[in-house]
């Protein structure tokens, strides 16, 4: 059988200047963690990681690989001796495994990294694409300009490199590398979307979610614990952080003294205002959430000039100015669609006004604040919280413990001290 490797590309980051080492080795890490459990081994050059694996964890490395923030593309590439006859053998056998359309336009292009063999790359691609095209079993037509496929031969000192094609990463930027940031974690379609995109460009995020059971569903919280799990296959050592906010009480007092067209407005300051302080206290730099522009009352820039009023750290919209098409696109790319669709309403979906105000005015909200005492009740909220690690193969049924979050956090840390 013919020895492959995979070859990891990097992208933006070859851009970086000075930091690029430090970009690089943050992915080398990410790597090598994700495969921690396989039996592969590194090359590390400059731009580039080479990996050694068992033909039989091929389909299960390439789909971690594709769960690595800062990875440009990669591909399977078929090794051969640096010589002409070898190189022709192995691009024969690529074009037999990995070729299957007959009369395929294909171009050959090769890169010679070794400066000392004594031809050119294009002397070399000139003698070996003849006889490739004769001996593969299908028949393929030269194509330079516009190519079907792209058989590529990257010659260096020890070895040849051959391949057909390119596979694309997440791209990005390395996780962790632009610093923390919370997100505030619904159970819709868009908060998880927006989490996956913040850490595909590098930023490590811990998640907050507000429940309000029994006034919504235990199930909404469980679906944003399996919400985290999806998340989780992103960060560097698969775990990720959630905070849950026993919020029922605040949000009734919501309900009970604030003109109906604004009750999604305050409820939302106060959740800014929340998060805000778990953020100072674990030293993120920003707010990250899913609102796009002009998706729902709430979500207009009035709206959201008047709630983000309340903080002082940036907030980041990975998503404003997405369609929703392309959000949930998105979303069943990364498997969070099947859990988001479940229909369990949380507390921004519960209760919605007849009316609500598109165009609300701060004066008007401080008013509605003024009517009730939060103050004190956000400090408690924040001290009264639950934080999980939450990892993929966590296994956490909050709707089986009980009908309030509460119940269920005190049967469930019972029963994992009992483990």
């Amino acid at each position: 059988m013919m020895k492959k490797k995979i070859l990891i590309r990097f992208g933006d980051m070859m851009l970086k200047g000075k930091n690029i080492g430090f970009f690089i080795k943050r992915v080398r890490k990410h790597l090598v963690e994700k495969l921690k459990d396989l039996q592969v081994s590194y090359q590390f050059t400059h731009d580039r990681i080479y990996v050694d694996y068992q033909v039989d964890d091929e389909i299960d490395i390439i789909n971690r690989l594709s769960q690595i923030p800062g990875i440009y593309s990669y591909s399977v590439v078929y090794v051969s001796n640096p010589n002409i006859e070898d190189m022709i053998k192995t691009a024969v056998h690529v074009l037999n495994v990995e070729a299957t359309k007959a009369m395929m336009h294909i171009k050959i292009e090769t890169k010679r990294a070794d400066k000392d063999f004594p031809m050119t790359s294009q002397d070399i691609t000139l003698m070996i694409a003849n006889p490739i095209f004769q001996q593969a079993n299908l028949k393929y037509t030269i194509d330079v300009k516009h190519p079907e496929e792209t058989l590529r031969i990257e010659l260096r000192k020890d070895f040849a490199y051959v391949y057909l094609r390119n596979h694309k990463g997440l791209g990005g930027f390395p996780y962790g590398t632009q610093g923390r940031g919370l997100l505030m974690l619904s159970g819709g379609i868009d908060s998880p979307v927006a989490g996956f995109l913040a850490m595909k460009q590098g930023i490590e995020v811990d998640l907050i979610h507000f429940d309000s059971s029994p006034l919504t569903p235990l199930e909404s919280t469980q679906k944003v614990i399996d919400l985290a799990k999806v998340l989780s296959k992103y960060t560097l050592d698969g775990k990720i952080k959630l905070h849950l906010v026993p919020f029922t009480e605040l949000h009734e007092l919501i309900l009970k003294n604030v003109f109906d067209p604004y009750i999604i407005t305050v409820m939302r300051r106060m959740m800014y205002r929340i998060a805000e302080k778990f953020a100072i206290r674990n030293k993120h730099l920003c707010l990250i959430n899913g609102e796009s522009v002009g998706q729902v009352a709430s979500q207009t820039l009035p709206s959201m000039q008047v709630v983000e009023a309340v903080t002082k750290l940036p907030i980041l919209r990975p998503l404003i100015t997405y369609d929703k098409l392309d959000i949930i696109k998105i979303s069943e790319h990364i498997g969070s669609y099947p859990i988001s669709i479940q229909p369990f309403n949380d507390c921004c979906s519960i209760y919605v006004p007849k009316s609500p105000v598109t165009k609300p005015m701060e004066v008007y909200a401080k008013k509605y604040e003024a009517t009730f005492e939060f103050e004190d009740m956000i400090y408690q909220l924040v001290r009264n919280s639950y934080t999980l690690e939450i990892s993929s193969d966590t296994h956490i049924d909050l709707s089986s413990y009980g009908f309030t979050l509460k119940e269920a956090m005190t049967t469930y840390q019972k029963e994992s001290d009992v483990i």
